[in-house]
């Protein structure tokens, strides 16, 4: 293949258009993987994903901004999967399940009792090719605003992840930090609903954190490494689904995936050689 047929992605308009969008999502997706994964949310992530779909459908309805009803269906859900744990015997995983499957499915009833002309396979896998402008510009200002507000309040929200009794201890605003990570969570997600959709964005909000906590030891390595995996992996996937004729967000997907099952596999493997040096250092030990 000639290099000008290598270099064709990044001479065409609407693929300029999706590594900007990559960019973009790449840095709030990654920073807020890396406290979903220590604090355990990951199903949170998903419950809210597919929450919003009924947002999106009423916001159609009622002719205001889609990304309004999205983010309003998205705290709703978090905030009422939190008072259900919090006031029943039910554990939070259980209730996560109940309550995003049975706003998915109200979602699904809604669209399809309307006539629309919004796709719902771009609402639930992304159109990455086909970012407008006003999308664009959107998503960057939130992304601006999430990664921002995280990287202001690392430290807290770290403690918060780690061990919130003693951040409330420690006399941190516990509830503040707590429904600001909840939002946080609903506004990364509309901001990736037109690149990745509502199903794969899950996959982002999830995978680079899961790689750097496994390739790095502190947490602040672990926000560096999480925003280059995700950048790099949105990058090229969307590159090579060019060549692959295959859609961006599902290979994107696909190579976090295989960079996960890497990290995993190197890690086993530093972990069996420590393990074995160890076992050496204590057989050389005298008597």
């Amino acid at each position: 293949m000639s290099a000008e047929a290598l270099l064709l992605p990044f001479q065409l308009p609407f693929m300029q258009n999706a590594f900007l969008i990559c960019l973009v999502v790449s840095v709030p997706t990654a920073l807020l993987s890396c406290f979903l994964v220590t604090k355990g949310w990951a199903l949170m992530g998903d419950a809210v994903s597919h929450a919003v779909l009924p947002g999106i459908v009423l916001a159609y309805v009622a002719g205001i901004p889609l990304l309004i009803g999205a983010f309003a269906a998205g705290m709703t859900c978090a905030v009422a999967t939190g008072y259900l744990a919090g006031n029943s015997r039910v554990k939070q995983d259980t209730v996560m399940g109940v309550v995003f499957s049975g706003m998915f499915g109200i979602g699904i009833v809604m669209y399809v009792s309307i006539e629309t002309n919004a796709h719902l396979d771009h609402i639930l896998f992304g159109n990455m090719l086909g970012i407008e402008a006003d999308e664009l510009w959107t998503a960057l200002a939130i992304a601006v605003v999430v990664a921002g507000g995280l990287l202001l309040r690392w430290r807290d929200l770290m403690l918060h992840a780690f061990d919130p009794a003693q951040a409330h201890a420690a006399g941190l605003p516990v509830a503040w930090l707590h429904y600001g990570l909840l939002a946080a969570i609903s506004l990364t997600i509309v901001a990736t609903l037109s690149a990745a959709g509502l199903i794969l964005s899950i996959g982002l909000l999830i995978a680079p954190g899961a790689i750097a906590f496994l390739t790095v030891r502190t947490f602040r390595a672990m926000l560096w490494v999480s925003v280059a995996v995700c950048m790099g992996a949105m990058s090229l996937g969307t590159y090579l689904s060019f060549f692959l004729d295959s859609a961006p967000a599902p290979t994107i997907v696909l190579i976090l995936s295989a960079l996960f099952v890497m990290a995993f596999l190197r890690r086993q493997v530093t972990t069996r050689r420590a393990s074995l040096r160890a076992r050496e250092a204590v057989a050389d030990l005298p008597g």
